[in-house]
């Protein structure tokens, strides 16, 4: 696969599971502006089967490579995120995976009975990214558990292995100049935003604003009952410009870590 090809099979599949995504884009697109991909965002565990080298096989082999790392000491998260080593106009890459041993030996009981339950073929195909769910239908019993510890992986058990967030590149839109501005038209045409730690997360001395929507809620089928879960939201950001003149193209873990919460079920 192409760069290309693999985003836009990321994006088929993240609509469909967040349909307020495609009817942003189309808004903004609507308002006279063309939509460049700032990052996509991708969860897993730190199981050497199923950890953030797994999931990167796909973009290492279409030219990314490692630049940056992080740490979320309250989520108990790591998470690195990738570029492309040549083409500067590729989405950047960031896959975070949930430190298993941290946690209860319930919660790390069910994680390894997810990830034993994968098939080994698929496993092994270096496409875990584009795969989904591939354990048995979740327990709403044992996603209550989960999410009493984390909401993180709650959120895997139902979703699986997905695109978590898309981003729009604030910078590149025509029509906008700020997040600010943004963030007002969103709220405008009715979409709920993320407030935790503020509407919007950084500021331009740490030289990166973000803010996001809400995830959306889609029906999930569990053993036991249907109930409406979040899925995945669509994030903006605005970066800007360091001293050395060059737009900041990393991330900030402490913004990072609210914009986590756009899936939080509380919310």
């Amino acid at each position: 696969m192409t760069t290309t090809e693999i985003f836009d099979t990321l994006w088929m599949e993240y609509t469909q599971r967040t349909p307020s995504a495609q009817k942003i884009k189309d808004l903004f697109i609507d308002k006279g502006n063309k939509i460049i991909n700032d990052h996509v965002a991708f969860r897993t565990f730190d199981d050497p089967r199923v950890d953030i080298d797994v999931l990167a096989k796909p973009f290492l082999a279409v030219g990314y490579i490692e630049s940056g790392e992080y740490t979320f000491v309250a989520k108990k998260l790591y998470a690195k995120h990738f570029e492309h080593a040549t083409d500067k106009n590729a989405p950047r890459v960031f896959i975070s995976q949930l430190k298993v041993a941290e946690f209860s030996t319930e919660l790390q009981a069910e994680v390894k009975k997810m990830i034993d339950a994968i098939p080994e073929n698929e496993l092994n195909s270096g496409e875990l990214v584009f795969k989904g769910r591939l354990w048995e239908q979740p327990s709403f019993v044992v996603y209550e558990k989960l999410q009493e510890e984390t909401e993180y992986a709650a959120w895997l058990y139902v979703n699986g292995f997905c695109s978590n967030h898309f981003t729009v590149d604030v910078n590149e839109l025509d029509t906008f100049s700020s997040l600010q501005e943004v963030n007002l038209f969103l709220k405008e045409n009715g979409f709920k935003m993320n407030t935790s730690g503020g509407e919007i997360k950084g500021t331009p001395e740490e030289y990166l604003e973000q803010s996001s929507v809400l995830a959306d809620r889609i029906p999930v089928v569990f053993k036991e009952v249907t109930k409406e879960i979040t899925s995945c939201y669509y994030e903006f950001a605005f970066r800007h410009a360091m001293k050395n003149g060059k737009l900041f193209s990393g991330f900030i873990a402490g913004s990072a870590d609210k914009i986590f919460e756009s899936t939080d079920m509380k919310l």
